[in-house]
């Protein structure tokens, strides 16, 4: 039978350590529920009961007349045998209650994990609902302030008034715009003939200035060409 060995060292807090890691736990309890020891003391009942069996068969065997010591040697070995069938017993009626649980456990794990689909539904169908019920207050918000926007203008018959007297005076910015229209046109043209008389007048003066000009450039000469006259006349008097 394996036993726990504690270890302290020197120096060190009084802590527990133990030779067994707990990777070895899961043998040690293996191993005692096989040989029926729950504790690390007394001789385990599976020894015990081999024990009683063993001396059993060998008085069995022998060749003296010993019925009565084979008859309490059985008798021992199956009250033996029933002693360790009782917890036996006990172990299957545990692992059977288990299983029991274990199923009814599975059962409820199931409706459980039922449950929990149907209110993973549930919550996807009211998030949709949430949202199409934010569409819906987000379109009432608005046409309540379309609502009230209309209710801010005036009745229909005032704003048709309005816009009966906005026609008219459209009407008439339009024949005033057209008006102007024309004039401009009128004075466009009539500035273009103004340009034009003034390109031929600015030519005309130009044209007389340049004459002018060869007026006065030729009038010395013609003076000084008159006076050289009278000398030749008087020349030629005297020659003859």
């Amino acid at each position: 039978m394996l036993k726990a060995r504690r270890v302290v060292g020197k120096g060190e807090a009084m802590a527990a350590h133990y030779a067994f890691g707990p990777n070895e736990d899961d043998t040690i309890i293996k191993h005692r529920l096989l040989t029926r020891t729950t504790t690390t003391r007394g001789e385990p009942p599976l020894k015990k009961l081999q024990k009683k069996f063993t001396a059993f068969a060998l008085e069995v065997e022998k060749d003296a007349d010993n019925y009565n010591d084979c008859e309490r040697l059985a008798k021992a070995f199956l009250q033996e045998l029933t002693t360790f069938e009782i917890p036996l017993l006990k172990s299957k009626a545990v692992i059977d209650a288990n299983l029991r649980e274990k199923e009814n456990f599975n059962e409820l794990k199931d409706e459980i994990t039922t449950q929990i689909h149907q209110v993973e539904e549930e919550i996807e169908d009211l998030k949709k609902q949430l949202e199409a019920s934010k569409i819906e207050r987000k379109h009432k918000e608005e046409c309540e302030a379309i609502r009230k926007l209309i209710a801010m203008q005036p009745p229909r018959s005032e704003t048709e008034k309005m816009i009966a007297e906005l026609e008219k005076e459209i009407a008439a910015l339009e024949a005033e715009d057209a008006a102007t229209s024309r004039l401009l046109e009128l004075r466009k043209k009539q500035f273009a003939l103004l340009l034009h008389v003034v390109d031929e007048l600015q030519a005309t003066i130009e044209e007389e200035q340049k004459s002018l000009l060869e007026e006065m450039k030729n009038y010395p000469e013609e003076q000084k060409s008159g006076s050289e006259e009278p000398g030749r006349v008087a020349e030629a008097m005297a020659t003859d």
